[in-house]
């Protein structure tokens, strides 16, 4: 059985992931202005400079002491309430017709990403992928991140668990697909036989220029819903109470007003 394999940030949606969030992280009380500031400007540096391993640890040290004391539950449920309203609009439409195309031909798909466990799983499930490989933090007994990381799905590591999942799955690597926008993805996509490279940054383009791989441009954010089935039977269930509600307080002032 072959695989594609999707990076997640700049590759299936337009941003990265964790600064989506940062929005409802500040709404939650997770983050206050200074840290949510902090967060904006590394997604800065990020877009415009590229993410070589330097930058990459420092936000890794950093995320992870953000993190430290949160509730894991609480992350999931925020990264699973927010997913249609902050990830779901900025899905490449591009990448949705790769999923399909994959898809069809029968292969797995398997979400690949820096992002913790608890943003990329919601994300895949949504996308209809198969697996997801992503940064699982540590947690102690009460169900609180640590700040500490018990793997960090980032350079050789992903070619790590690519490679793993191979083993446990029978997967073809050769005949299998990866796609990256970053130079740091580099072992990922030497883990297959048909690397391509999205949006990528400048070295990855260099790169991939240079072993002749192809190249994407992804241009076209779109609503997941208008590609893939979404499950609104909470948002149907919402509208129907508060009318209900409504309805109830109206004849309640109605009555009391002949009264």
């Amino acid at each position: 059985m072959e695989a594609a394999f999707f990076d997640l940030d700049k590759t299936i949606i337009a941003r990265a992931s964790m600064a989506a969030y940062v929005p409802a992280l500040r709404r939650a009380g997770y983050l206050n202005a200074p840290m949510a500031a902090r967060a904006a400007w590394g997604q800065v540096l990020f877009r415009f400079f590229g993410a070589d391993e330097d930058r990459m640890d420092k936000a890794r040290r950093t995320a992870l002491k953000l993190a430290a004391g949160w509730e894991q539950d609480g992350l999931r449920r925020l990264a699973r309430d927010h997913l249609t309203e902050l990830i779901e609009p900025i899905v490449y439409d591009e990448a949705l017709d790769l999923l399909e195309h994959h898809r069809s031909e029968g292969r797995m798909l398997v979400l690949v990403s820096a992002a913790p466990i608890e943003i990329v799983e919601p994300m895949a499930a949504h996308l209809q992928m198969d697996r997801a490989i992503a940064t699982t933090p540590l947690i102690d007994a009460g169900g609180y991140y640590t700040g500490g990381v018990e793997f960090y799905a980032h350079g050789p590591d992903k070619a790590k668990a690519m490679t793993r999942l191979a083993t446990e799955e029978g997967l073809d690597l050769d005949g299998s697909w990866a796609y990256s926008d970053s130079v740091t993805d580099l072992p990922m996509l030497e883990s297959v036989g048909h690397p391509v490279v999205v949006n990528p940054d400048r070295e990855l383009r260099r790169e991939a220029a240079r072993r002749e791989w192809p190249i994407l441009e992804f241009e076209n954010p779109v609503a997941l819903g208008d590609r893939i089935p979404i499950d609104r039977n909470w948002i149907v269930a919402t509208a129907i109470t508060f009318a209900v509600f409504f309805g109830v307080m109206s004849m309640v002032r109605r009555v009391r007003r002949r009264a």
